[in-house]
């Protein structure tokens, strides 16, 4: 199946994935408010126009690209019901297409990204919380019909899902399985500066200096290539994503290497 064009990369200011532990791509990192608009009146006009393409015409193209334009536009919501409103949209959409087509990667993909909006919208209550293992299934799913798509897409939520979620017994946080998706994501599509960048920040989070490093390096590498291998209106979002994102990173890096300094003798 083809990749896809990832337009407005899943957010990376980690739009509160964090908070429900799933899509670290969940909030952009945003140079200011003037750029924000814009990227939001971008989403809104997706949104329209790929709604009106699946009214038209509830093809699986048109169903998993209106789930995704769905994604995409509750990140922008301005409160918890407009964002669940949307994102219900996106389940439903989702629901209908997989209905007809069971094995439908993007279908499963972008109802556990709908899901994820959901399950933001209604943290932290008991109904966000049982919706994370629905979202590990469909993800599961995805990635059983289609590793590669969204550039290891599956791979890469199901990691981040890992390493964000609280732990048994409390949820289905694993440091291993984080590291077994993270790392199998790079290997699947490792031109991809997301892939390289989940990978550098989880190691930082796991105080593994020498290994966020050799993933910034890498990352460094390929950076060139992929400024024109990713470009045009769509990639916008992503780039100030993913620039904010490496200097973090390499400010960490540098915290974390930095010898320890003797505290100060007494008086």
């Amino acid at each position: 199946m083809a990749h896809i064009n990832r337009q407005a990369r899943h957010r990376t200011k980690r739009a509160g994935l964090a908070a429900i532990f799933l899509l670290a791509a969940a909030g952009l990192v945003f140079a200011d408010d003037a750029q924000t608009k814009i990227f939001a009146a971008r989403a809104a006009a997706e949104f329209q126009s790929a709604q009106i393409r699946f009214q038209s015409n509830t093809n699986t193209a048109a169903a998993w690209q209106f789930a995704r334009a769905c994604f995409d536009l509750a990140d922008f919501a301005t409160n918890d019901t407009e964002r669940a409103a949307i994102a219900r949209q996106g389940i439903a959409a989702c629901r209908e297409l997989l209905a007809r087509e069971s094995n439908s990667a993007p279908g499963h993909y972008y109802l556990a990204m709908n899901y994820g909006q959901l399950a933001r919208a209604e943290a932290p209550s008991v109904a966000a919380y049982r919706l994370v293992k629905q979202i590990e299934n469909e993800f599961k799913t995805a990635a059983d019909l289609d590793k590669s798509f969204d550039y290891a897409g599956p791979e890469r939520c199901l990691g981040l899902l890992y390493r964000d979620a609280p732990g048994w017994p409390f949820s289905i946080g694993s440091k291993r399985k984080a590291r077994d998706f993270l790392e199998q994501a790079a290997k699947l599509a490792p031109d991809d500066p997301e892939n390289r960048l989940n990978l550098a920040e989880s190691y930082l989070q796991w105080h593994e200096g020498d290994n966020a490093k050799s993933e910034l390096k890498t990352l460094d590498a390929l950076w060139p290539s992929a400024r024109t291998n990713f470009t045009g209106e769509a990639w916008e979002r992503s780039w100030d994503d993913w620039a904010a994102r490496r200097d973090a990173a390499r400010k960490k890096l540098d915290e974390l290497s930095a010898p320890l300094k003797s505290p100060r003798n007494g008086p």
